[in-house]
Parts: structure tokens; C-alpha cells; sequence
């Protein structure tokens, strides 16, 4: 024949032709219904099960059905929890994981629904060997980045409960949280601080002050019902912060309380004292008397210790300024032995305990000491204050010697002023 097409040329015009597409997702519930059969699992046919799924898994994957491959990939993680049989469910992670051109959809499905196993674990080396296989398959892999800080935080948990603080310490710094667009800022702030929290358990400072670098104190004042906004096509979309995140200001008081122990290790007693006026004016620490009194007094207790300067001179002024201290109950004595017709401060001493001041007056006629010009005797201060300057607790701790020689010296320095 003439002009008749050679066998060659079929193929070749066959090769542009669309593969045909089959829809497998009609095999998966009959798989499925066989796969979670009470008499397969209860016989031990837990591999049989697993490998009529792993089949549906292959052709729904190779098929390129999204809905499918996560469904068969989920259930056959949740065939291997249902039996408790957790080497068999670490295996079968790695496995699905690594097949060739597995979808991130079902990669991000199945570490999500491992997740909720763990808290399920029998033993903490289950749960750690859990951890461990979830965090190497998450490894390098953005779309599951948020998953992997939190497993990374899970077991560096476990690591401080076991007291490997040093261990939990480099594991957590293993993570940088503050690249993720999707995670939650309270989220973000709430990892940080952990790290910053760890470091300063070992014992790490340099490390604790750039990793609280991270976090601006501005971030504290936004209101983040304002920037909650409905995201554009292409920008990431934010996930919700887990129910365990504390809120914003309580993050805010966390900040503040780490930042304490950090300054306290350099007795940089003027950063203290504003670590602590931030906590002093959260709104739920200046509405209850309970929480705002023992603050007030180590605002007081440590412009007292700070050496003197502009700043200090400003803030020892704006502190006596504040109402709250002429709210203190039975205050109102100390406040009239500050008018001036009244004695000297020299001799104040000797009145105030004639009179039976109460102890939670001394911060502010301590302060007033300061601002004025009176010489004040060291020896006189000392007695008065000394069982007060003893029990008043930072971070657990007493001021201790230290700060009661900076006192001493601090007197020194107002006298030569």
C-alpha cells in the first residue's frame, strides 16, 4: 500500500497520547475493611494486613491521588498502634517515608498522627525511640518543620527529667524558630525561652544572651487580635499556637523572670530593677496586692543596690512617685515624717522603730533616704533594715553578701555625693 504508515510511526503518534488514569480510590475501602478485620489482627496476621495496605498505598500513590495515599498511609500506622506494636510502627514510618516519590501530604499526615501516639507509649524508651524515628524523618524537610521543633522539644523534656540538662540544652538550639512563617509568634517566644531557660541551667550566659536577643521586648506590647488578618494567595498560612502555649503577657513574665536570673549573675542591679517593673506593670500583676507588693519592694531593694547615675536618679524618682506605695497598709506614719517640719532623718530611724513601723513601709523610707541630703549612718541603716535586707528573696535566693556590701557601699557613694 502506498502511504501507509510503518509500525514505527504508531508508536511514535502513540507516545503523545494522555496514559490513561485509573481511579483506585474504590479499592481502598474494600483494602481497608480487610486490613482492619478483628480476625486478622487477633490471629498475628498483622503483616498480612500491612502489606494488602501497603499495595493500595502504592497504587494510590503511583496514581497520584492525595486523598488515598494519606488515608492508607494513616491507617496502616494506626493497624500497628491498635496492636501495640511500636518496632513494627517505627519501621513502617521509615518505610512509607522513603518511598520513591511519596507525597508531602501523606508524609505530613503520618507525623502528625505518630505524634499523638507518644503520650500512648508504654515506657519512656519507646516513646524516646518514637521521637527519635519521627525526628529523622522530618529532618530537612520544611513541611514538617514545626512538627520537628515540637518533637525536638518533647524530648529534650525527657532529657532534663532524666537530668541530661546539657544534652537537652544542645538539642534544643538544634532548632531556629524564628525563620518558620507558619509557626505561631506565641509559639515562637515560648521555644526561645526554653532555650534561653536551658542555657542558663548549664550555666551558659554568653549563649542565654544571644538567644534572648531574639525576642524584643516590643513584641509584648502587640496586640495580636489586630494582626490576625486573612492571609493572601501565596503567603503562608499561620498555624494555631498549641493549647500548652501561655498567653502573650505570661510570656511577657517568663521574659522578664529569665532576664533576672541573667542580670543576676553580672549583679547588674539597675537591669533588675526594670526587669521587674515590667512584670510590676502587667495588668494581671497590678490588680492583685499579693503580686504587686513583693515587686514593688525589689524594685525598691535593688534602685537601692544600683549604683548611681542619671537613670538611676529617674527611676528612683518615678518609683517614689507611685500611688501603690502610699497604699501599703499602715503606711500613713512614713508618709507624714516626710513633711519637712518633722525631725531629721538622722533621728527617723530611732522614731520609726519607736513607733513599731511596719516592715512592708521600709521600702519607701529607705528610697526617701536616698533623695535626700541627710548623711545617713551606715550603722543605723544596717540595724534597721538588716532582718529586712535578710529575708527578702530574688528568684528564689536571698540578696545575699554580696549585695550587702554593694548596699554598704552605695550609702558610701551618697554620703560623698
Amino acid at each position: 500500500m502506498k502511504n501507509s504508515p510503518s509500525f514505527s510511526s504508531h508508536l511514535f503518534y502513540l507516545s503523545f497520547l494522555p496514559l490513561p488514569i485509573f481511579n483506585n480510590s474504590r479499592l481502598l475501602p474494600r483494602s481497608l475493611s480487610l486490613a482492619h478485620n478483628p480476625t486478622m489482627a487477633n490471629t498475628g496476621n498483622l503483616d498480612a494486613a500491612i502489606e494488602q495496605l501497603l499495595n493500595v498505598e502504592k497504587q494510590m500513590r503511583l496514581a497520584g491521588d492525595v486523598a488515598g495515599t494519606r488515608k492508607a498511609a494513616t491507617d496502616i500506622l494506626q493497624l500497628c498502634f491498635d496492636a501495640r506494636a511500636w518496632k513494627t510502627l517505627n519501621d513502617q514510618i521509615v518505610v512509607l517515608s522513603k518511598r520513591r516519590g511519596q507525597l508531602k501530604q501523606a508524609v505530613t499526615a503520618m507525623v502528625q498522627q505518630a505524634m499523638q501516639y507518644i503520650d500512648e507509649t508504654p515506657d519512656i524508651e519507646t516513646r524516646i525511640e518514637l521521637i527519635k524515628t519521627l525526628n529523622s524523618v522530618s529532618a530537612g524537610k520544611i513541611y514538617v518543620e514545626i512538627e520537628r521543633a515540637r518533637l525536638i522539644k518533647k524530648l529534650a523534656k525527657i532529657k532534663e527529667e532524666q537530668g541530661l540538662i546539657a544534652e537537652a540544652a544542645d538539642l534544643m538550639q538544634e532548632i531556629a524558630v524564628e525563620t518558620f512563617g507558619a509557626m505561631a509568634k506565641t509559639e515562637k517566644i515560648a521555644f526561645i525561652l526554653e532555650q534561653v531557660r536551658l542555657c542558663l541551667d548549664r550555666q551558659d550566659y554568653v549563649r542565654a544572651q544571644i538567644l534572648s536577643r531574639k525576642i524584643s521586648p516590643r513584641v509584648f506590647d502587640a496586640d495580636l487580635s489586630k494582626e490576625k488578618k486573612k492571609p493572601k494567595e501565596g503567603d503562608n498560612v499561620v498555624e494555631e499556637a498549641p493549647a500548652d502555649i501561655p498567653s502573650l503577657l505570661e510570656l511577657k513574665q517568663i521574659y522578664y523572670e529569665l532576664m533576672i536570673r541573667y542580670y543576676s549573675h553580672n549583679n547588674d542591679y539597675l537591669e533588675i530593677c526594670r526587669c521587674y517593673k515590667a512584670i510590676y506593670e502587667i495588668p494581671s500583676v497590678k490588680e492583685d496586692p499579693a503580686k504587686w507588693i513583693p515587686i514593688l519592694r525589689k524594685i525598691c531593694w535593688y534602685l537601692v543596690l544600683a549604683p548611681y547615675d542619671p537613670m538611676q536618679s529617674s527611676f528612683l524618682n518615678s518609683t517614689l512617685a507611685d500611688k501603690n506605695l502610699s497604699e501599703i497598709p499602715n503606711f500613713k506614719y512614713v508618709l507624714l515624717t516626710f513633711i519637712p517640719c518633722f525631725p531629721s532623718h538622722v533621728h527617723l530611724f530611732r522614731i520609726s522603730l519607736s513607733f513599731g513601723v511596719p516592715v512592708i513601709c521600709v521600702p519607701r523610707l529607705l528610697l526617701k533616704q536616698l533623695v535626700t541630703m541627710e548623711v545617713i549612718q551606715w550603722t543605723t541603716l544596717w540595724d534597721t533594715y538588716k532582718s529586712d535586707f535578710e529575708n527578702e528573696k530574688a528568684s528564689g535566693k536571698s540578696l545575699g553578701e554580696k549585695a550587702a556590701e554593694d548596699l554598704r557601699q552605695r550609702i558610701i557613694e551618697h554620703v560623698n555625693n
